[in-house]
């Protein structure tokens, strides 16, 4: 009854979602690939902190990564276990009809949208595009 299962461990899995900003992350990845940066500021707080609980999140197979420069940018997977996989769609519907998240998830959408305005808006003196924001 205590063996686990091949490939993949219940424990972490668990323990990936017991913390309140892993939580907060999961939302705020949905769908979509999001730079350590963005999420940072989204949450208020310093990328090796989010750094750390990115880690734990991939540990757990609930995230995946691509460097882009000297950026990380992570998204969510599907865990490889099929319970697990029913866990987190129900977690993700769950936490997107929290007031909190879904305020966090637009504040997260604003971020990302003057980033790549940012990326898109020529210097004031007609130069070269400023270096885009991951």
């Amino acid at each position: 009854m205590n063996r686990p299962l091949k490939g993949f461990d219940t424990q972490t899995f668990f323990q990936a979602l017991a913390d309140p900003t892993r939580l907060r992350i999961i939302n705020l990845l949905g769908d979509e690939e999001v730079c350590v940066c963005d999420l940072a500021t989204a949450l208020g707080t310093h990328n090796p902190g989010v750094s750390r609980h990115l880690a734990y999140l991939r540990k757990a197979g609930l995230v995946s990564a691509r460097r882009s420069g000297t950026w990380m940018h992570y998204r969510l997977t599907e865990p490889a276990n099929l319970h697990a996989r029913v866990i987190l769609a129900s977690l993700r519907a769950w936490l997107g009809q929290d007031e909190s998240m879904v305020e966090e998830r637009a504040t997260l959408s604003r971020i990302c949208a003057a980033a790549a305005l940012e990326a898109d808006c020529a210097s004031p003196n007609g130069t070269a595009p400023s270096p885009p924001r991951p």
